[in-house]
């Protein structure tokens, strides 16, 4: 496994192309509401990365061995789709409805920023915030242990004791990845793990950390376009990701934006 530990110059494009991923959330916001589709969504999102940011959208056109390619400019995953949601035409948001929006965008010197927020559209059920909630928290619980000399192992454990406590499982066949100028490069970031296990981090690596938490049991299924992975048992998923940088001292999330959502409580940001 090789990890690029990324320079100062690297540094200064990753935040360039995280924030401007972020902002791409920040404008797609008051689109989300009832009646709109995630096609029209996409719509947006690709338009605003072309003609406003000048950046590209990575997912489209994107093919992993053994897939597809991906038709979109960002995945849509709504409700029980716990990730690469395709958004379409026919997929109208409605009241109550949980949407997982994931956008990475290329900028012009050719590094890749990588987020995703939830979105609750109207008034959602007790339980949907509950999942969203607990899913951004175990997220940031993940953050926190970010620092050199911690390992990927820290990241997991803390983030599935969050998820596990509340009542919740991890989906554990996708993981967050190392990012730069490659959209998915090592290391591979387990969202549950052992404490102590795992790679040792070092200052100058850049990751997401992405865990996809299910209100039901974690086992998925993926469906006939290849893409689109849902829960097994038809409950709600749910999904955050920012993007990290390991520093001497902790750590940076580069995906923050004037309307990325607070760090819950428990975060002391003054510490990093």
């Amino acid at each position: 496994m090789t990890v690029t530990i990324k320079d100062d110059n690297d540094i200064a494009h990753m935040r360039i192309a995280c924030r401007l991923a972020s902002e791409l959330l920040d404008y797609l916001t008051p689109h989300v509401v009832a009646g709109i589709t995630t096609g029209e969504i996409d719509r947006l999102a690709h338009n605003y990365m072309v003609d406003v940011q000048k950046t590209i959208p990575a997912t489209l056109g994107y093919q992993p061995p053994g897939y597809p390619p991906y038709p979109k400019s960002c995945c849509i995953s709504v409700n029980d789709v716990i990730c690469h949601g395709v958004p379409s035409d026919d997929k109208v948001l409605k009241n109550g409805d949980i949407a997982n929006i994931d956008v990475t965008v290329i900028t012009p010197a050719g590094y890749f920023g990588d987020t995703s927020r939830m979105f609750i559209v109207g008034e959602g059920s007790i339980a949907a915030k509950r999942l969203c909630e607990v899913t951004y928290e175990s997220m940031w619980h993940g953050i926190a242990q970010v620092k050199e000399g911690a390992t990927l192992g820290d990241i997991g454990a803390a983030i599935a004791a969050h998820a596990h406590k509340n009542g919740m499982s991890v989906v554990r066949e996708y993981c967050g990845h190392g990012i730069g100028k490659v959209f998915h490069e090592d290391p591979q970031v387990l969202h549950y793990g052992i404490k102590g296990q795992g790679m040792t981090l070092k200052a100058g690596m850049i990751f997401t950390i992405e865990p996809m938490i299910n209100a039901g049991k974690r086992d998925m299924r993926t469906m006939p376009d290849g893409w689109t992975v849902k829960t097994k048992d038809r409950s709600l998923s749910a999904q955050w990701e920012h993007t990290v940088l390991v520093t001497p001292t902790g750590y940076e999330v580069l995906t923050l934006s004037e309307g990325s959502p607070a760090a819950p409580s428990f975060i002391q940001t003054s510490a990093h």
